[in-house]
């Protein structure tokens, strides 16, 4: 297990709670909220709001595709193309499944696209498994 964060990238509050809720009660890292692409981009990057934040990748980024100001496509593409983020494990946790954002999400880079279940207890068990997998199970690249 890694003492990095976590960044959930999320614009509905609703979903922020589950999510929050979800990891906390399964995993040890700590996570952080970017309500909209913009300010993940930020976080990542360390500009802006986050420009004093202390430097280094988190160990999974949580990333919704529908969001406003720059959408989860737009920071996919800029994760993947950054030499210091482009083994950043992203995982695309969604409402959509629309074919072409599934296939555009591969195509940047995408590590895992998943479909954001309706049903809550479902949706909680979704977002358990990820961060078991993700923060226990997978071998995450060595980061900044």
């Amino acid at each position: 297990m890694s003492d990095r964060p976590i960044l959930l990238v999320e614009d509905s509050e609703n979903d922020i709670e589950l999510t929050l809720a979800a990891l906390s009660a399964h995993v040890a890292n700590h996570v952080d909220v970017a309500r909209d692409g913009e300010e993940a981009l930020d976080y990542l990057l360390c500009r802006g709001a986050f420009a004093s934040r202390k430097s280094g990748a988190p160990v999974l980024v949580m990333l919704d595709l529908k969001m406003p100001k720059v959408d989860g496509l737009e920071v996919l593409r800029t994760i993947k193309a950054d030499p210091a983020l482009k083994l950043l494990p992203v995982v695309v946790l969604t409402s959509s499944r629309e074919q072409r954002d599934v296939v555009k999400s591969y195509e940047l880079g995408v590590n895992a696209y998943v479909v954001k279940p309706v049903e809550f207890e479902q949706f909680v068990e979704a977002v358990k498994q990820l961060g078991l997998f993700w923060l226990l199970v997978n071998e995450p690249p060595p980061m900044a």
